[in-house]
C-alpha cells in the first residue's frame, strides 16, 4: 500500500497530494475525487525486482451528484510459482525433485472511497476503509483493517494544498497460521524459523502534505510545480529526523502541450545513508514520465523505483484511464 498507483503520479515522484483529482486520488487523496465529473476506469500494471514480482492496480469512480463521488480500487502485489523445497530430502535422505511443489505469496488491497464538497468555496474531504488480505501459501494469513482521510484546498490563484492522513487509526492485521505447513517449515533448516511470528501486525499514521501551483503560457504550454512533505512518526535515515518523526521531501513538475502531451519528472526519497567510514552522504532518487492524452483516453508511462536507486532495479510504469464522458 505504500508503493504508489497511476503512472503519471509516480513520473513526478509521487507529490500529488494537493493536485490529484481522478480516479487515482482514491490512493493519494480522496478528497479529489470530487474533480471527477463522470465515471472514470484507471487500470496499472508494474513488474518489480526483474519480473519476480507484479503489481497490479485497477480503480473506478462515479460521482454520486454534483457535491460527493465514490470510488473503489483494488491493488495485488504477489510473487507467484515460488519452489516450496521444504520436502526436497525424503524420509531417508535421499534427494527427490518430485517433492518440490509451487506456491504463491500476494498482498491484496481493497479501498472504497467518498469524497465531499464543504460550503467552504474550494474546500473538499474525502475517507478511505481499506480491507488488506495477505496470503502466504498455505502457510499463512491475514486480514487487515484501516482508515485514511484527506482534505484539499484551492484558492483563485490556482495556488492548492493537500493533506493526507494515511492509516489514520492504525491499520491493524491478524495473522492465522497453518500448523501442519509450518511444521514442514519449521524443520526444513535446523535452527532456523523455530517460532512462530507475531500474530498481530500494526501500520502506524503517515502524513502527506502538498503544495502546488499550475502556470499556464501562450495559452498552449502549462507547467505544473507541487512539493510534498511526506511524514512518518519514527525515527529513520529520512532527511529530516527525529525520535517523534521523520520528513521526507517530494518535488515534481509536469510539462504540459496543448493539453495532451504531457513531459514529467521528480525527485524524492532524500536519505542519509552511512557509508563504510562511517561518514553520511545524502541520495535521493529521481523519475521520470510521459504522459498522453485524447479525449477521454489517458495513457501514462513512469521510470521510477519502488525504494532508493542504490539498492533496487527501476521499474517500467504503464497506466491506462478511461473517462467515460468523452464516450458519451
Amino acid at each position: 500500500m505504500n508503493i504508489g498507483v497511476d503512472a503519471a503520479a509516480l513520473g513526478m515522484s509521487n507529490a500529488v497530494a494537493a493536485t490529484t483529482n481522478d480516479v487515482n486520488a482514491g490512493y493519494w487523496n480522496p478528497a479529489g475525487l470530487v474533480n471527477v465529473e463522470d465515471n472514470q476506469l484507471a487500470l496499472m500494471h508494474s513488474s518489480y525486482f526483474a519480473n519476480i514480482a507484479n503489481y497490479d492496480y485497477a480503480a473506478f469512480a462515479m460521482p454520486l451528484d454534483d457535491k460527493s463521488t465514490i470510488g473503489f480500487s483494488l491493488i495485488r502485489f504477489a510473487v507467484d510459482d515460488i519452489l516450496d523445497t521444504t520436502q526436497l530430502i525424503d524420509d531417508q535422505g535421499n534427494v527427490n525433485y518430485d517433492r518440490i511443489s509451487l506456491f504463491s505469496t500476494a498482498d491484496y488491497g481493497f479501498t472504497f472511497s467518498y469524497a465531499r464538497k464543504l460550503p467552504i468555496q474550494g474546500l473538499n474531504y474525502g475517507i478511505n476503509a481499506k480491507v488488506i488480505r495477505r496470503i502466504i501459501g498455505d502457510f499463512a494469513n491475514s486480514w487487515g483493517f484501516g482508515f485514511d482521510a484527506g482534505i484539499q484546498f484551492e484558492n483563485d490563484n490556482n495556488w492548492k494544498f493537500g493533506l493526507m492522513a494515511r492509516d489514520i487509526t492504525t491499520t491493524f492485521n491478524s495473522w492465522s497460521y497453518d500448523e501442519e505447513a509450518f511444521a514442514r517449515v519449521q524443520g526444513a533448516v535446523e535452527g532456523q524459523n523455530q517460532e512462530l511470528p507475531e500474530s498481530s501486525e500494526i501500520t502506524i499514521p503517515k502524513l502527506q502534505i502538498g503544495i502546488s501551483k499550475s502556470y499556464l503560457f501562450h495559452y498552449d504550454y502549462s507547467l505544473k510545480a507541487a512539493l510534498d512533505l511526506n511524514v512518518r512518526f519514527e525515527q529513520n535515515n529520512d532527511i529530516f529526523s527525529t525520535s517523534f518523526a521523520s520528513v521526507n521531501p517530494a518535488l515534481g513538475f509536469e510539462f504540459g502541450y496543448i493539453d495532451m502531451i504531457y513531459l514529467r519528472t521528480g525527485v524524492g526519497n532524500f536519505q542519509n545513508e552511512l557509508q563504510i567510514d562511517n561518514s553520511e552522504s545524502l541520495s535521493f532518487q529521481p523519475s521520470f514520465g510521459l504522459g498522453f492524452k485524447y479525449k477521454g483516453i489517458y495513457i501514462d508511462y513512469a521510470f521510477t523505483d519502488i525504494g532508493d536507486q542504490s539498492a533496487a532495479l527501476y521499474s517500467n510504469v504503464f497506466s491506462v484511464k478511461l473517462d467515460f464522458s468523452a464516450f458519451r
